[in-house]
Protein backbone atom coordinates (compact mmCIF):
# COMPACT_ATOMS: atom_id res chain seq x y z
CA UNK A 1 0.00 0.00 0.00
CA UNK A 2 1.23 3.81 -0.89
CA UNK A 3 2.11 5.77 1.76
CA UNK A 4 1.19 9.58 2.05
CA UNK A 5 4.13 11.48 3.31
CA UNK A 6 3.90 15.26 4.70
CA UNK A 7 5.75 17.58 6.39
CA UNK A 8 5.16 20.13 9.46
CA UNK A 9 7.89 23.11 9.57
CA UNK A 10 8.05 24.35 12.78
CA UNK A 11 8.64 27.60 14.19
CA UNK A 12 7.67 31.34 14.98
CA UNK A 13 10.48 32.77 13.14
CA UNK A 14 10.14 31.08 10.00
CA UNK A 15 6.33 31.68 10.53
CA UNK A 16 7.00 35.89 11.20
CA UNK A 17 9.98 35.80 7.74
CA UNK A 18 12.65 36.36 9.50
CA UNK A 19 14.22 33.15 8.85
CA UNK A 20 13.80 30.85 5.27
CA UNK A 21 12.42 27.85 5.50
CA UNK A 22 15.01 25.28 4.31
CA UNK A 23 13.18 22.40 4.60
CA UNK A 24 10.82 21.79 2.31
CA UNK A 25 12.74 22.19 -0.73
CA UNK A 26 14.78 19.53 0.60
CA UNK A 27 12.01 17.00 1.73
CA UNK A 28 10.35 17.27 -1.42
CA UNK A 29 14.03 16.58 -3.27
CA UNK A 30 14.93 13.62 -0.74
CA UNK A 31 11.61 11.82 -1.58
CA UNK A 32 11.45 12.73 -5.37
CA UNK A 33 15.28 10.99 -5.46
CA UNK A 34 13.27 7.47 -4.51
CA UNK A 35 10.25 8.27 -6.60
CA UNK A 36 8.17 9.50 -4.18
CA UNK A 37 6.20 12.61 -3.47
CA UNK A 38 4.93 14.65 -0.45
CA UNK A 39 1.67 14.99 -0.30
CA UNK A 40 1.14 18.35 2.10
CA UNK A 41 3.11 20.54 4.23
CA UNK A 42 1.93 22.96 7.12
CA UNK A 43 4.05 25.59 8.42
CA UNK A 44 3.06 26.26 12.13
CA UNK A 45 4.39 28.46 15.12
CA UNK A 46 5.94 27.82 18.13
CA UNK A 47 1.90 27.31 19.60
CA UNK A 48 1.40 23.97 21.88
CA UNK A 49 -2.16 23.74 21.46
CA UNK A 50 -2.13 24.05 17.67
CA UNK A 51 0.80 21.34 17.76
CA UNK A 52 -0.93 19.08 19.61
CA UNK A 53 -4.30 19.64 17.73
CA UNK A 54 -2.00 19.12 14.35
CA UNK A 55 -0.32 15.87 15.93
CA UNK A 56 -3.34 14.27 16.83
CA UNK A 57 -4.77 14.93 13.26
CA UNK A 58 -1.71 13.49 11.28
CA UNK A 59 -1.33 10.48 13.78
CA UNK A 60 -5.33 9.71 13.40
CA UNK A 61 -4.58 9.94 9.46
CA UNK A 62 -1.45 7.36 9.23
CA UNK A 63 0.55 9.45 7.54
CA UNK A 64 4.21 9.40 7.27
CA UNK A 65 5.50 12.96 9.13
CA UNK A 66 8.78 14.67 8.96
CA UNK A 67 8.49 17.35 11.63
CA UNK A 68 11.22 20.17 11.83
CA UNK A 69 11.90 22.14 14.50
CA UNK A 70 11.07 22.87 18.03
CA UNK A 71 12.76 19.94 19.89
CA UNK A 72 15.19 22.20 21.95
CA UNK A 73 15.42 22.15 25.68
CA UNK A 74 14.69 25.94 25.71
CA UNK A 75 10.58 27.37 26.67
CA UNK A 76 9.69 28.05 23.42
CA UNK A 77 10.10 24.48 22.01
CA UNK A 78 7.27 22.99 22.21
CA UNK A 79 6.94 20.01 20.05
CA UNK A 80 8.17 17.21 22.33
CA UNK A 81 5.04 18.44 24.91
CA UNK A 82 3.02 18.65 21.76
CA UNK A 83 3.76 15.05 20.45
CA UNK A 84 3.08 13.73 23.91
CA UNK A 85 -0.33 15.50 24.74
CA UNK A 86 -1.47 14.00 21.22
CA UNK A 87 -0.28 10.31 21.99
CA UNK A 88 -1.87 10.96 24.85
CA UNK A 89 1.09 9.69 26.94
CA UNK A 90 4.00 11.22 29.41
CA UNK A 91 7.48 12.65 28.89
CA UNK A 92 10.38 10.64 30.47
CA UNK A 93 13.99 10.16 29.90
CA UNK A 94 14.94 7.90 26.92
CA UNK A 95 17.51 5.55 27.88
CA UNK A 96 19.13 5.26 24.70
CA UNK A 97 19.04 8.52 24.11
CA UNK A 98 20.86 8.96 27.16
CA UNK A 99 23.77 7.29 26.46
CA UNK A 100 23.92 8.86 23.03
CA UNK A 101 23.57 11.95 25.41
CA UNK A 102 26.67 11.13 27.29
CA UNK A 103 28.64 9.86 24.41
CA UNK A 104 28.20 13.25 23.18
CA UNK A 105 29.29 15.29 26.73
CA UNK A 106 31.77 13.15 27.51
CA UNK A 107 33.52 14.04 30.63
CA UNK A 108 30.81 17.03 31.02
CA UNK A 109 28.33 17.18 33.52
CA UNK A 110 24.51 16.23 32.29
CA UNK A 111 22.73 18.78 33.56
CA UNK A 112 18.60 18.78 33.90
CA UNK A 113 18.59 21.33 31.14
CA UNK A 114 20.83 18.66 29.02
CA UNK A 115 18.84 15.84 29.98
CA UNK A 116 15.47 17.48 28.38
CA UNK A 117 16.93 17.46 25.21
CA UNK A 118 16.24 13.19 25.23
CA UNK A 119 13.38 13.62 27.37
CA UNK A 120 10.58 12.31 24.40
CA UNK A 121 7.11 10.98 24.62
CA UNK A 122 6.62 7.64 26.33
CA UNK A 123 7.15 4.55 24.02
CA UNK A 124 8.92 6.79 21.33
CA UNK A 125 12.37 5.80 19.90
CA UNK A 126 15.22 7.36 19.35
CA UNK A 127 16.57 9.17 15.67
CA UNK A 128 20.08 9.13 15.30
CA UNK A 129 21.90 12.22 14.91
CA UNK A 130 25.20 12.22 13.06
CA UNK A 131 25.99 15.74 13.04
CA UNK A 132 26.30 15.67 17.33
CA UNK A 133 25.09 12.35 18.18
CA UNK A 134 21.61 14.68 20.30
CA UNK A 135 19.14 12.03 18.65
CA UNK A 136 15.52 13.52 17.61
CA UNK A 137 12.86 10.84 18.31
CA UNK A 138 10.17 9.11 16.15
CA UNK A 139 6.84 7.27 17.18
CA UNK A 140 4.05 6.28 15.04
CA UNK A 141 5.84 6.86 11.70
CA UNK A 142 6.15 10.64 12.45
CA UNK A 143 10.02 11.88 12.74
CA UNK A 144 10.79 14.47 14.99
CA UNK A 145 13.92 16.29 13.91
CA UNK A 146 16.06 19.53 14.79
CA UNK A 147 15.18 23.37 12.75
CA UNK A 148 18.78 22.61 11.57
CA UNK A 149 18.94 21.52 8.51
CA UNK A 150 22.48 20.12 8.58
CA UNK A 151 21.13 17.87 11.85
CA UNK A 152 17.45 17.22 10.20
CA UNK A 153 18.29 16.40 6.62
CA UNK A 154 20.19 13.57 7.07
CA UNK A 155 18.18 12.18 9.79
CA UNK A 156 15.06 12.24 7.56
CA UNK A 157 17.08 10.62 4.71
CA UNK A 158 17.99 7.74 7.54
CA UNK A 159 14.43 7.46 8.15
CA UNK A 160 13.65 7.12 4.74
CA UNK A 161 16.01 4.33 3.79
CA UNK A 162 16.00 2.27 6.85
CA UNK A 163 11.68 2.37 6.95
CA UNK A 164 10.21 2.78 3.59
CA UNK A 165 12.81 1.31 0.95
CA UNK A 166 9.26 -0.75 0.04
CA UNK A 167 7.73 2.46 -1.16
CA UNK A 168 10.75 3.46 -2.94
CA UNK A 169 9.84 3.77 -7.17
CA UNK A 170 12.88 3.22 -9.96
CA UNK A 171 12.55 7.15 -11.17
CA UNK A 172 11.87 5.87 -14.94
CA UNK A 173 9.00 5.08 -13.47
CA UNK A 174 6.91 7.94 -12.93
CA UNK A 175 7.80 10.91 -15.90
CA UNK A 176 6.44 14.41 -16.13
CA UNK A 177 5.02 15.86 -19.49
CA UNK A 178 3.42 19.35 -20.02
CA UNK A 179 2.14 21.59 -23.17
CA UNK A 180 2.62 25.61 -23.11
CA UNK A 181 -0.46 26.97 -24.66
CA UNK A 182 -1.58 29.91 -25.98
CA UNK A 183 -4.54 31.85 -27.55
CA UNK A 184 -7.74 33.19 -26.14
CA UNK A 185 -9.08 30.15 -24.77
CA UNK A 186 -6.02 29.15 -23.22
CA UNK A 187 -6.82 29.50 -19.46
CA UNK A 188 -7.59 27.57 -16.84
CA UNK A 189 -11.39 28.23 -16.48
CA UNK A 190 -11.97 27.70 -20.25
CA UNK A 191 -10.48 24.21 -20.05
CA UNK A 192 -12.21 22.71 -16.91
CA UNK A 193 -14.07 20.23 -18.50
CA UNK A 194 -10.93 18.49 -20.43
CA UNK A 195 -9.24 18.54 -16.85
CA UNK A 196 -11.59 16.94 -15.90
CA UNK A 197 -12.14 14.43 -18.19
CA UNK A 198 -8.76 13.86 -17.89
CA UNK A 199 -8.49 13.41 -14.10
CA UNK A 200 -11.55 11.24 -14.55
CA UNK A 201 -9.73 9.00 -17.28
CA UNK A 202 -6.15 9.00 -15.91
CA UNK A 203 -7.16 9.37 -11.29
CA UNK A 204 -3.89 7.09 -11.06
CA UNK A 205 -1.93 10.73 -12.56
CA UNK A 206 -1.01 13.44 -11.33
CA UNK A 207 -2.71 16.60 -13.33
CA UNK A 208 -1.32 20.07 -12.98
CA UNK A 209 -2.30 23.60 -14.37
CA UNK A 210 0.36 26.30 -14.41
CA UNK A 211 -0.83 29.74 -15.92
CA UNK A 212 2.09 32.35 -16.45
CA UNK A 213 2.12 36.14 -16.52
CA UNK A 214 3.62 39.18 -17.33
CA UNK A 215 2.33 41.74 -15.83
CA UNK A 216 -1.48 41.57 -16.11
CA UNK A 217 -1.36 39.81 -19.65
CA UNK A 218 -1.70 36.10 -19.73
CA UNK A 219 1.84 34.73 -21.41
CA UNK A 220 1.02 30.79 -21.70
CA UNK A 221 -0.96 28.00 -19.67
CA UNK A 222 1.17 25.14 -18.69
CA UNK A 223 -0.88 22.38 -18.66
CA UNK A 224 0.51 18.84 -18.03
CA UNK A 225 0.27 15.53 -16.11
CA UNK A 226 2.55 12.93 -14.41
CA UNK A 227 2.82 9.54 -13.45
CA UNK A 228 3.68 5.72 -15.49
CA UNK A 229 5.26 7.00 -18.43
CA UNK A 230 2.69 4.83 -20.92
CA UNK A 231 -0.48 6.52 -19.32
CA UNK A 232 1.04 10.05 -19.37
CA UNK A 233 1.86 9.61 -23.09
CA UNK A 234 -1.85 8.93 -23.58
CA UNK A 235 -3.01 11.47 -21.39
CA UNK A 236 -1.04 13.91 -23.02
CA UNK A 237 -2.29 12.84 -26.47
CA UNK A 238 -5.82 13.26 -25.66
CA UNK A 239 -5.39 16.46 -24.31
CA UNK A 240 -2.94 17.13 -27.59
CA UNK A 241 -6.42 16.39 -29.57
CA UNK A 242 -9.07 18.37 -27.46
CA UNK A 243 -6.47 21.74 -27.52
CA UNK A 244 -5.69 21.22 -31.35
CA UNK A 245 -9.94 20.78 -31.85
CA UNK A 246 -10.58 23.95 -29.49
CA UNK A 247 -7.99 26.20 -31.96
CA UNK A 248 -5.89 26.49 -29.29
CA UNK A 249 -1.84 26.64 -30.16
CA UNK A 250 0.85 24.06 -28.35
CA UNK A 251 4.33 23.35 -27.69
CA UNK A 252 5.91 20.77 -25.63
CA UNK A 253 7.52 22.81 -22.47
CA UNK A 254 10.99 21.83 -22.37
Amino acid sequence: MSRVFGAVIIGDEIISGKRQDKHFGKIAELLAARGLRLAWAEYLGDDRARLTATFRRTLAAGDVVFSCGGIGNTPDDHTRQAAAAALGVGLELHAQGYEELKARFVGEEISDQRKLLVTFPAGADILPNPFNRIPGFMVRDHYFVPGFPQMAHPMIEWALDSFYRDQFQPLAARVEKAFLLTGETAYESALLDLMERIVAAYPELHLFSLPSLIGKERRHLELGVEGAPERVDRAMEEIRVEVERRGISWVWRE
